[in-house]
């Protein structure tokens, strides 16, 4: 069974990714159920460093954070997981903070390669068309304000509208 998932913005672009369950298997059923759940729904891409990442899905419009996501186990080689996905462009990980463990909501999409970042975060993913990873990568340049202590914020609000999966028999 292979496992989708599409980020749909409230400007009506898409970002699909294609979620590795058998590499990061607590990171993907946490995705999946609070997209299920609609935990996404009208959060925001708060963090877009172009040339890097974009990152969203903890934080609301008015940057406050969306509570009620648990935190759940990194899947990644220092916190012990092989997980052998590579932090390439397109690659979906999970977002934390320097606690090994502290993954809960938020995600990332790398928009070049970032391989730094291999055995350190839980990558999960990877976006799997051109139309996509250009939108992505137009998230990453747009025009970005400091808002408290939060760096690279967009200016204008780049809202999820939803994220919703699907599943297919191979």
């Amino acid at each position: 069974m292979r496992t989708f998932a599409t980020i749909e913005l409230e400007d009506d672009r898409k970002i699909r990714c294609e979620l590795f369950p058998d590499y990061a298997p607590i990171t993907c059923a946490n995705f999946v159920k609070l997209a299920n759940e609609g935990f996404y729904e009208g959060l925001i891409f708060h963090r877009v460093i172009p040339g890097f990442m974009i990152q969203g899905g903890g934080l609301t419009p008015d940057m406050q954070s969306k509570a009620g996501a648990e935190t759940i186990k990194g899947e990644f080689k220092t916190n012990g997981i092989n997980n052998p996905i590579s932090h390439v462009l397109g690659t979906l990980s999970m977002a934390r903070t320097q606690v090994n463990d502290s993954a809960s909501s938020q995600f990332f999409i790398c928009v070049k390669d970032c391989k730094f970042l291999d055995k350190q975060y839980a990558a999960f993913g990877r976006v799997v068309d051109e139309e996509s990873m250009r939108n992505a990568i137009a998230i990453s340049k747009v025009e970005t304000r400091s808002v408290g202590y939060y760096d690279d914020v967009p200016v204008r609000d780049i809202v999820i509208r939803r994220v919703y999966i699907q599943t297919f028999e191979e």
